[in-house]
């Protein structure tokens, strides 16, 4: 672009300077000043806005709030109403920084050193969304459609963000052709690994009630442990499933088995168990449900009473289509990095579950081994080599499907 646009920084703690759109380093050290904790979104939706608005994209702020969460602001952007239409999706929040005496210098504080650029949210994810808005600078505005869908909500409740986010942009009939999340999902080296799916998460409580007495009198009580123990072993000793094509075996952990019982002469009244289960498209929240019935049905003997509860809302399994977008998308990181990519389903949950209700969704960013760290940093030759294949992987997106 002959002429990107700029602009000036300067609230919050954001970094104040005269930064150029197509520039990705300086676009995400500005990002990185912004101490967008979740949900205190710290300038760096205003600076998101404002680059944007210089590209041509007509920008929409929205609060979400309610459904027993904290409020939320985000952001949806628009160019263009003709021909393919391409969504990328990202959050500007990041996790605290925690102790700060384990970093060597503050996070919000963009610093470079040996190749590498530290700071809070440099790989997770500020670095995506900077290395996308670099990408679309260099891309004609009459090429076809470009969405971003960026919240503030991702690494915490995400109830008010990325979820509210695409159904208000689903009611506005904003569909799209293909979805790009820029979460890290290179693994070793950028783009090594792209993921096409994200496995569900589904936790569970369980409470066995009892009733409590003396260990000397156990005739006189109902010790709860015994039906729970073999509850335990009924859920980790047998295998869920045996996995799919795309997916591993789904997985329970056992997370916690509690009686709050700090003495050796009590028979406790009640305990109970937490457990997570990390599952494949095989199943739903519903029925992995009835599997954990079951499960406890299989070894009550009715000494006791047992009641299962699913804990939270369990995150959704997802698989998109090996449609001909994700074969161009995968030539084209070949083409830059000489790698082809790993078409992965691993890792934990992500917003590309929202996402994925709506339409194809791949994630597809930067290495991410010091994310949620202290000292969170990236190699800058990634971020530039990043903003290059979103901006390739764009121009043959826009050409048309692959043949």
């Amino acid at each position: 672009m002959a002429n990107p646009a700029r602009l000036i920084i300067n609230r919050w703690d954001c970094l104040v300077t005269d930064i150029a759109a197509d520039d990705p380093v300086q676009l995400l050290k500005a990002l990185i000043a912004c101490p967008s904790v979740t949900p205190e979104a710290a300038g760096a939706l205003d600076l998101l806005d404002k680059s944007l608005t210089g590209l041509g994209f007509a920008a929409t702020r929205l609060r979400f709030e309610g459904d027993g969460s904290y409020p939320v602001d985000n952001i949806f952007a628009i160019r263009g109403n003709a021909g393919r239409r391409l969504l990328f999706a990202g959050h500007t929040d990041v996790v605290p920084a925690g102790d700060l005496s384990d970093w060597a210098a503050d996070p919000f504080t963009p610093r470079e050193a040996n190749g590498k650029l530290y700071g809070r949210g440099a790989a997770d994810m500020k670095s995506g969304i900077a290395a996308f808005v670099a990408a679309v600078a260099a891309i004609p505005a009459d090429a076809g459609t470009i969405m971003l869908a960026i919240t503030n909500d991702e690494e915490a409740d995400a109830i008010n963000g990325t979820d509210k986010l695409m159904a208000w942009a689903a009611a506005q009939g904003h569909n799209f052709d293909f979805a790009i999340v820029g979460e890290p999902s290179s693994a070793t080296l950028l783009g090594d690994s792209i993921k096409i799916g994200r496995r569900g998460s589904f936790s569970g409580l369980i409470t066995v009630e009892g009733i409590q007495g003396h260990v000397a009198y156990p005739h006189k009580a109902n010790n709860p442990l015994p039906t729970l123990a073999r509850i335990v072993a009924a859920l980790s000793d047998t295998p869920i499933d045996q996995g799919t094509e795309h997916f591993p075996a789904s997985n329970l952990e056992v997370t916690t088995i509690d009686v709050g019982n700090p003495v050796s002469n009590v028979i406790p009244a009640r305990g109970t168990l937490r457990f997570n289960i990390r599952y494949n498209d095989l199943w739903t929240p519903d029925t992995l449900a009835e599997w954990v019935r079951d499960r406890i049905a299989g070894v009550d003997k009715g000494e006791s009473k047992v009641r299962f509860e699913i804990a939270g809302t369990p995150s959704r399994s997802f698989l998109s289509p090996l449609s001909a977008d994700v074969e161009t998308l995968a030539s084209t990181i070949e083409s830059i990095t000489g790698r082809r990519p790993e078409l992965s389903t691993g890792g934990g949950t992500s917003d590309a579950r929202f996402i994925a209700q709506h339409g194809p969704v791949v994630e597809c960013g930067l290495v991410g081994p010091s994310m949620h760290k202290a000292d969170e940093h990236i190699a800058l030759d990634d971020l530039t080599g990043l903003t290059e294949i979103y901006r390739a992987f764009m121009t043959r997106f826009f050409a048309g499907p692959a043949a």
